[in-house]
């Protein structure tokens, strides 16, 4: 029998409503079915949608605070970066108890993620890759015909997979980025990122574009699993300082902001959350 559930709605990496990567979160999801999951995930049509539940998962430091399960329109996912930053808002918004203070440890298909407070934004520890290095050249080929871009023009095209299976693409500069008219026929089978850098000086050091046609969402807004992604591989590279910030959503009229820093711990991926709906849901 359908029950009132506590729902939230929020908008990650962003400080403006409206502006950055929207996500809803179902705070009470004990009991849901996974089709029930996936069947509000489809009705929401958002990029995601989460589901909090209690954790099952105990680590060194007494284990996570809350377990999450991620769906897209098109299914569900092991990691996620906005939906991490989102959830955690909405666990502690909702009175959620942390066993650390000043840190929220989810629970995901991947394991343990930390989330820190970083003043008034959130960050999450960059989850290790699972897969990197260069990609084959079958891989290339297809890229290149996804993005619609000449071969001298794709300056990396590397394997940045942290659990979703990211594989990222440098550009020569942000403006070849955000010119890009993606062919998402060709790109069919694919989680390809863009990375490409802003001139010297500019308030952001890069900017990005997330594309995943597979999942129902053929551009993502604000992406922070392919940010966490392509910090890894820029700082390891030395194409990227120890901080920087990232750009994300121009194409969709949207000014996302994702905060990098990289300390003795951990690299950090850090945004602002702002509320948009507190309420109920009947699931």
């Amino acid at each position: 029998m359908p029950e009132l559930r506590r729902f939230v709605q929020v908008d990650v990496f962003t400080a403006v409503p409206l502006k950055g990567n929207a996500l809803a979160v179902v705070v009470d999801a004990g009991g849901l079915s996974d089709d029930e999951m996936a069947a509000f995930a489809r009705w929401t049509n958002l990029s995601e949608t989460t589901f909090l539940l209690p954790p099952t998962e105990e680590g060194s430091a007494g284990g996570a605070d809350y377990r999450v399960r991620i769906f897209t329109p098109g299914g569900e996912l092991p990691f996620a970066g906005h939906p991490t930053l989102g959830s955690a808002h909405a666990f502690l918004a909702s009175g959620g108890d942390v066993k650390k203070p000043g840190e929220v440890v989810q629970q995901c298909a991947i394991g343990l993620v930390r989330v820190k407070r970083d003043g008034a934004r959130l960050a999450f520890a960059a989850p290790p890759l699972k897969r990197s290095g260069p990609v084959d050249a079958a891989g290339r080929a297809q890229a290149l015909a996804a993005l619609r871009i000449a071969p001298e023009d794709l300056l990396d095209l590397v394997w940045v997979d942290n659990g979703p299976g990211w594989m990222a693409a440098r550009l020569p500069d942000a403006a070849a980025v955000l010119a890009l008219q993606p062919d998402f026929v060709a790109m069919r089978g694919l989680k390809l990122g863009v990375v490409g850098a802003h001139p010297a000086g500019s308030e952001c050091q890069f900017e990005v574009r997330a594309f995943v046609p597979d999942l129902g969402v053929p551009e993502d807004p604000v992406t922070g699993s392919l940010n966490a992604g392509l910090a890894l591989w820029l700082q390891e590279t030395g194409l990227a300082g120890d901080r920087y910030v990232a750009a994300q959503g121009a194409a969709l009229g949207r000014a996302g902001r994702v905060h990098v820093q990289r300390d003795a711990e951990a690299t950090w991926i850090g945004g602002d959350v702002t509320p948009l709906i507190h309420g109920q849901v009947r699931l």
